[in-house]
């Protein structure tokens, strides 16, 4: 999302399923814990956009959500 709250224009949401490793579920678990702010959701999508970015995707929706959760606040949504 952006500083505003709203998602980056043409970005919709869809659903996804994955089955990861119990230690990466554990640590994004206890990392919720010590970060109310963050959600599994937020979380997911930070992650995501940090390692396309990181790969060389030059799409801007992902780079705006990228640069979004390198600069998320507390509390905001």
């Amino acid at each position: 999302m952006h500083h505003d709250g709203q998602e980056p224009r043409g970005s919709a949401d869809i659903s996804l399923e994955a089955e990861i490793p119990e230690d990466l579920f554990n640590g994004m678990h206890e990392f919720m814990r010590s970060h109310p702010h963050w959600d599994q959701y937020r979380l997911i999508t930070s992650a995501l956009a940090g390692f396309l970015f990181q790969n060389g995707c030059s799409d801007r929706c992902v780079t705006q959500h990228y640069l979004d959760g390198l600069f998320m606040k507390a509390g905001s949504s």
